[in-house]
């Protein structure tokens, strides 16, 4: 494993939604139980949706997304976590790993036991806690005064939402408002900005906690240009907002993707594209960067 300048940290946060929080996370899991994974809860389509349409439980998907990608490959448990079910039955393109987090939430006291004991089977160190034990859903309010209820919905409409809310209002896990408050590092995205990293910031408890904490905040900007309203979004209306919700503090630092390491400002470019995929952060440029970010002088140790 490299020296990476980011093992200094004792308490990494890192918010946001399932397939760019996890590739974080994946990315800084040789931090262990340093690093702790806060993930959005408000997911209203697909397996997920289903699954919330008829149990009225949280969205499970983005958490389990988080947990496959630091469990180790390959793997039964792994494999059987990401099946999913093909043909016409009712269990058609349902996920098992969904399904195994809702029968294990219906035998512990909370979701996050549920959590945890995936954590134990797939021998994950980091830990994996939801923004909310209680279900809720992502709002977007139009200038025009409409409301347009459901992740799903909000990600498909092309005007500019004025702002966002939850419906109903539900409580921050205790958890992940403890591990904001010991952070000395906060990372957001990448992903969608108003239905992945959002979310979890419009709980009112969470945002305190932002607010309260001394922590460096640092926002990892995505690769290719969101398919949603959040396209129209300028990295300053979103460093805005982010502001707003996290009750007057600043994002520190802006990493995006470039061709060489380049500073200006708080933004730093960085090459960070996956070889393998064009639209996935390469793993180790993510862990490289990010060190430059909070050292620096990482650069020599780098080259």
């Amino acid at each position: 494993m490299r020296d990476y300048a980011i093992n200094q940290y004792q308490h990494v946060v890192a918010i946001g939604g399932g397939h760019g929080l996890g590739r974080v996370l994946s990315s800084l899991s040789f931090l262990g139980p340093k690093l702790t994974g806060i993930v959005a809860t408000t997911d209203n389509g697909g397996s997920t949706g289903r699954l919330r349409q008829q149990q009225d439980c949280i969205a499970w998907g983005d958490l389990r997304n988080c947990l496959s990608q630091l469990a180790s490959r390959p793997s039964v448990g792994s494999l059987l976590f990401e099946y999913r079910f093909g043909g016409k039955s009712e269990l058609a393109n349902h996920n098992l790993g969904n399904l195994v987090l809702m029968a294990l939430d219906d035998l512990c006291v909370r979701p996050l036991d549920a959590v945890n004991l995936i954590r134990k089977l797939l021998n994950i160190e980091t830990q994996v806690i939801p923004m909310s034990e209680q279900p809720t859903h992502l709002v977007a309010i139009q200038s025009c005064g409409n409301r347009i209820f459901g992740e799903v919905e909000v990600d498909q409409k092309c005007e500019d939402p004025i702002a966002l809310s939850l419906e109903p209002m539900v409580d921050a896990t205790l958890e992940a408002c403890n591990a904001v408050r010991q952070a000395d590092l906060i990372i957001l995205g990448p992903g969608s900005f108003l239905t992945s990293i959002m979310p979890p910031l419009l709980l009112p408890k969470l945002g305190q906690a932002l607010h309260d904490s001394k922590a460096k905040v640092v926002l990892i900007d995505n690769l290719t240009e969101e398919p949603s309203a959040a396209a129209n979004f300028s990295l300053d209306k979103r460093l805005s907002w982010f502001k707003q919700v996290m009750g007057n503090k600043p994002v520190d630092h802006v990493l995006c993707h470039g061709d060489r390491y380049l500073t200006t400002g708080i933004v730093t470019h960085y090459p960070l594209r996956s070889r393998h995929h064009q639209a996935l952060h390469d793993r180790a440029a993510l862990a490289d960067a990010l060190s430059l970010i909070v050292e620096p002088q990482a650069l020599d140790a780098l080259a």
